[in-house]
């Protein structure tokens, strides 16, 4: 499909996107997948993987990245806007409103009920996502190889997830390619045009924040514009890549959050559409809302979300049009589907780490020598999670329910199991 403008059904696809996109990289990607690949066909398979993979190479959310090169794929640059802000708009508003009843009032035990229910229907869909994805993408015995050791290396190891990627991008590059040639070819872009738009999005990025410095005397928003303007550049891996690089910076250096607090906005973000990397946003609305109340907890939450997004606006318009260029090339093409074959193995280890985190209250990591093992306090067990997720299970995987519809019945059973806890 080339590229064409928006229409009433494109609208409405990338608004059920962004309006579902619950439960982390691994569900939205599947998502993704089914609405754009099996459902209407406007990607192919290959083309999605391609795209996956160079996405995943990228520092930020890999699957609202994924999103805006799909919108940019069928409907040029305003399809890529238009797909990503309805990717990240939906769940940035309702971050907004949890952080700021949190930062008022603290948890609150009717929101929590609420998620219970979504939290199981979101490890279901990690699942279904591992398997799917794996299916498409071993397709030899060395690209189960390279998905074990990433799982290996990432969840026994703490390998830092930019080296995995790496690592399998080399090893892929350097074999012989197990992958048909691709007739594509090269697509009709030039470097004059790619250093103007990545010349365009760079004064998008940092004109606002240059202005709040210039023009206004709040100096915690232009903390937090710099902060995490940094922080867009060198977070490879999601947001539990975030958590290791800003922790540190953020609870100890500028005492923005304590390391409980950084937690809870986490577990906003995993039980909300859009991308994990919103915790963000939570962040910024309680460092200025503790500097300045209400409406400059607003404003720091606009301009965290805004310098952390717009440079995946940058990275996608000015790297897509060589996406396809590259996978008409073997060796790149190889190293390709290597980083392909790690990510399953990345979705493997968070969709373990997540199932530990939903069926169990106490989680604790035990050093091995040089490994780590996530151990579960079996007596924090859960069973409305298990209840819940079994059922979530059945409809999604075996009546093929629409997944609306699930986490709806899932969310009300959770409301309900709550109060038996």
């Amino acid at each position: 499909m080339g590229k064409t403008p928006m229409n009433a059904e494109s609208w409405r696809v990338f608004t059920k996107i962004g309006l579902l996109s619950f439960g982390g990289p691994a569900a939205q990607i599947a998502l993704m997948h089914k609405l754009l690949v099996e459902e209407k066909g406007w990607l192919s398979e290959r083309q999605f993987l391609n795209a996956l993979s160079f996405c995943m190479l990228l520092p930020g959310p890999e699957a609202m990245q994924l999103t805006t090169y799909a919108g940019w794929r069928l409907h040029g640059t305003f399809g890529g806007l238009v797909a990503g802000l309805l990717f990240v708009v939906p769940g940035a508003l309702v971050i907004l409103v949890l952080a700021a009843i949190y930062a008022v009032f603290g948890t609150v035990p009717l929101i929590n009920a609420l998620f219970l229910g979504i939290k199981a229907t979101v490890l279901i869909i990690v699942i279904e996502a591992l398997l799917r994805v794996s299916k498409k993408s071993l397709k030899g015995r060395v690209y189960w190889l390279i998905a074990a050791l990433s799982f290996v290396g990432i969840f026994f190891l703490a390998l830092p997830y930019p080296l995995i990627v790496l690592l399998a991008a080399i090893t892929g590059f350097f074999l012989k390619s197990e992958v048909e040639q691709s007739p594509t070819a090269a697509p009709h872009t030039s470097l004059a045009s790619t250093l103007t738009t990545i010349a365009i999005w760079l004064v998008i990025w940092w004109l606002p924040i240059l202005m709040l410095g210039q023009f206004t005397d709040l100096p915690i928003l232009t903390e937090i514009g710099n902060f995490f303007s940094r922080l867009a550049v060198v977070t490879f891996g999601g947001a539990y890549a975030v958590l290791a690089y800003m922790g540190q910076d953020v609870v100890a250096n500028h005492g923005w959050l304590t390391a409980g607090e950084m937690m809870d906005g986490l577990g906003l973000a995993e039980t909300t559409p859009g991308p994990l990397i919103l915790v963000t946003e939570f962040v910024g609305f309680i460092a200025a809302f503790r500097e300045g109340g209400f409406w400059l907890g607003v404003l720091g939450a606009v301009v965290t979300v805004w310098v952390t997004f717009a440079p995946c606006f940058l990275w996608i318009f000015a790297g897509a049009p060589y996406i396809e260029w590259i996978s008409a090339q073997p060796r790149l093409r190889a190293a390709l589907a290597a980083i392909t074959a790690a990510v399953v193995g990345v979705i493997l280890n968070l969709s373990i780490w997540f199932g530990l985190h939903v069926f169990f209250g106490e989680v604790t990591p035990q050093k091995y020598s040089i490994f780590t093992v996530w151990e579960p306090t079996l007596g924090t067990l859960d069973w409305r999670i298990v209840v819940l997720a079994s059922l979530s299970g059945y409809l999604l995987l075996l009546r093929h329910w629409g997944l609306l519809r699930v986490l709806a019945v899932s969310a009300l059973l959770g409301l309900g199991l709550a109060s038996l806890s």
